[in-house]
């Protein structure tokens, strides 16, 4: 009888610390009260508000950088003479443009003057050799360098992604480019790389690029550049979407050329008809139109016909021109 007793004591005991030890584990219960303590404790609401003050502080970062670029921006659009002069590729004093627009001003003056043409026409002439032209001239060498330099952006974007994926830094890559790129963009990285080299920041030295180049796509490259340095961030990828945005903003441009083309053709066909029919004219009769510039009145209707041209003319290119 003692045997039993003592064999049914054992077996509860044995069942009592199985059911306390090994049944929780069987059972599930003890992991449904580490997860339920894992969702319960404080630390994860913790983390969690660090996390958004993170994001918070780098979304600030990042306001702060757009307002300061976009300051710069306004600061650029306002050019002296000195950086246009830069920006059209001219390593030209501006003491040495100033001789040489003056110089052009007097040639003009006094080849009218010596035609016989009077004083006011000698003048205008004079004012169109001295600030018309060089101020066109200008404008015209800076609008092809911005074009040269928009059909090779792209793949120098291009290289500098290759280069990021293969491990190279970013400094290297940008030396790449100006070491083996075609001009006006190798100059110009070059530029950003000899600033870096002076102890500028690399995102400052990318955002000097749109006061030399003043394009939209090298106002992206500089954005991207000088957010990733201050935010940090994937830079290849950034700079493969920023890619493609400048080759599909290159297919739209090409785009809209060739849409305006008709327009542009029609223009030009209605703004110099009546110069070719006054031309003929003159040539088959010239008794009949030299009264436009040898009375009076005719003068005055060959300037107030002029203006009315010249105002069609402008409304045309307006109409013409697309930006985007």
């Amino acid at each position: 009888m003692n045997a039993y007793v003592l064999f049914f004591l054992v077996t509860a005991a044995i069942g009592g610390v199985a059911w306390v030890f090994v049944y929780p584990i069987l059972s599930g219960e003890r992991n449904a009260e580490r997860r339920m303590a894992s969702v319960a404790k404080a630390e994860p609401m913790a983390a969690r508000r660090q996390t958004r003050g993170a994001q918070k502080t780098r979304r600030e970062q990042v306001e702060g950088t757009l307002k300061e670029i976009e300051e710069r921006r306004k600061k650029a659009k306002r050019a002296s003479l000195s950086v246009r002069l830069t920006q059209a590729g001219l390593g030209w004093s501006k003491q040495r443009f100033m001789m040489i627009s003056g110089a052009l001003g007097v040639v003009g003056f006094l080849a009218v003057l010596v035609v016989g043409a009077g004083i006011v026409p000698a003048l205008a002439a004079g004012f169109a050799g001295g600030f018309g032209l060089p101020l066109w001239g200008l404008s015209l060498l800076k609008k092809r360098r911005e074009a040269k330099f928009l059909d090779g952006f792209p793949d120098a974007v291009d290289v500098i992604v290759r280069g990021i994926k293969a491990g190279l830094p970013l400094i290297d890559s940008l030396k790449m480019i100006a070491n083996d790129a075609a001009e006006p963009i190798r100059s110009e990285f070059r530029s950003i790389v000899e600033t870096q080299t002076i102890g500028m920041p690399i995102g400052e030295a990318c955002l000097k690029l749109f006061e030399r180049m003043p394009v939209p796509e090298a106002n992206f490259f500089g954005i991207v550049i000088s957010i990733q340095q201050r935010s940090g961030g994937n830079l290849s990828e950034v700079l493969g979407n920023l890619s493609r945005v400048l080759r599909d903003r290159k297919k739209m441009k090409a785009k809209i050329q060739a849409m305006s083309m008709e327009a542009k053709a029609s223009g030009a066909i209605i703004g110099a008809l009546p110069i070719a029919v006054m031309t003929l004219v003159w040539i088959t009769s010239p008794q009949y139109i030299e009264l436009l510039w040898t009375e009076p009145l005719g003068r005055l209707m060959l300037a107030g016909s002029a203006v009315w041209m010249s105002c069609g003319v402008f409304v045309m290119k307006k109409m013409i021109n697309f930006d985007f």
